[in-house]
């Protein structure tokens, strides 16, 4: 059995808010498993990494021993949700809503338990409410507190159209976690207010509220926006092994450690190790490698993410880098691996290791492929790469021990 504390800390890993700490801490206390909602509306067919932030924290709640609701909102997608909009979202029809509900379905066992899974459709309460009851719910909230909401207001005040369906969203979306009773509710921290609508409602309707917790929103590849299929800057889980390998790769350095946190099941000692090592001197694109292989194991199994990798090194050989390049064996000085500086210099694609620093500073370096500008990366013994300066001069090395 896992301590409460234990679970706490867990549970904080990655994510934004919890509201509130201490009743969270009252209902653990109490020795019985909690029922942890969280909802999705089918609004495109494929879920994507982004989703799977919330998917992965229900995850660990199932391996605290509590039941997960995995609510479809195939109801609510009919309305839309106005989270984040400057204007009213176009309704989807009916079909498409179950549609897209279908394939949700056969995605999330990727990472959740199917033993421990309900999957729950909000159409089974919402759809057939008689009217006085829906009343009887919206009486329970004001439209003053509905304008607090930041995408409301705004649109308040810039006197742009907000169609009165828009305040169904909340107050139904509110109304699942009483018909559901649940303990706990996560969601993206754009979806706060519609959250904290379902403590106010559990607490009308005589329920002791829910706890709130809020993850942050996965960036997509651009590493600027929101992950989302309508940006194009998407992972999605039915992806290929291959599409999704060479997506991983595509993403900055600096993002990469965001999806470590965010998306990555190893421990946080391990993932603070693997930055040191690449601040002691080791390639990034050796690392990201790393997360590329775990995701794509996680949804495709470990053989397919190996032939993922070895593909992309391929694909990448064949399009831009020669295959003729006669080996060169570099002795490393330091058993941790072969300075890039030292290696450009020893491979004749400098000529003095101040050239060499040069270049890299330019983005004129690349290994394997991959621009390379820190100055302080290593190969590591044992390994073989390709090295690139400007468009046309390469070199094929091997990194041996020093003797």
């Amino acid at each position: 059995m896992h301590s409460i504390k234990d679970q706490l800390d867990e549970l904080r890993r990655g994510s934004a808010e919890l509201l509130i700490e201490a009743e969270l801490e009252k209902k653990l206390a109490r020795g019985k498993p909690l029922r942890i909602k969280a909802g999705f509306d089918p609004t495109a067919p494929d879920l994507h990494l982004g989703h799977t932030v919330l998917i992965n924290k229900m995850r660990q709640f199932q391996q605290f021993g509590h039941e997960v609701i995995f609510l479809i909102g195939d109801f609510t997608g009919l309305i839309g949700d106005p989270t984040g909009r400057n204007a009213t979202r176009p309704r989807l029809t009916p079909e498409a809503v179950q549609e897209n509900a279908r394939t949700y379905q056969t995605q999330i066992f990727k990472i959740l338990d199917p033993e421990r899974t309900l999957i729950e459709f909000n159409s089974r309460w919402l759809s057939n409410m008689p009217l006085p009851q829906f009343v009887e719910v919206a009486a329970k909230y004001t439209v003053a507190r509905m304008l607090e909401r930041d995408d409301f207001a705004k649109r308040f005040k810039s006197q742009q159209p907000i169609s009165v369906h828009e305040f169904f969203y909340p107050l139904a979306q509110g109304y699942d976690s009483v018909a559901l009773r649940a303990d706990v509710e996560l969601g993206g921290t754009d979806q706060k207010f519609n959250l904290l609508v379902g403590r106010t409602l559990q607490e009308a309707y005589g329920q002791e509220p829910q706890c709130v917790l809020t993850m942050p929103l996965l960036e997509g590849l651009d590493g600027v926006n929101k992950m989302s299929k309508s940006l194009g800057n998407y992972i999605a889980i039915d992806e290929s092994a291959d599409s999704q390998f060479g997506k991983l790769m595509s993403i900055s350095d600096e993002l990469m450690w965001r999806y470590f946190e965010l998306l990555s099941f190893r421990p946080l000692g391990e993932i603070a190790a693997l930055r040191q090592a690449i601040a002691e001197g080791r390639n990034p694109r050796d690392v990201k490698f790393e997360l590329a292989q775990e995701i794509v194991g996680r949804f495709h199994g470990a053989a397919a993410a190996q032939q993922a990798q070895a593909d992309f090194i391929a694909r990448f050989a064949n399009k831009s880098l020669p295959t003729d390049l006669p080996m060169q064996v570099l002795v490393a000085a330091d058993p941790a691996g072969e300075p890039i500086v030292a290696a450009l210099k020893a491979a004749g694609l400098a000529t003095s290791n101040s050239e060499a620093v040069r270049k890299l500073a330019e983005g004129a370096v690349r290994v394997d492929g991959e621009r390379v500008q820190d100055r302080n990366c290593r190969l590591l013994v044992g390994a073989e790469h390709v090295l690139q300066v400007g468009p046309r001069r390469f070199a094929r090395v091997k990194i041996e021990n020093p003797s």
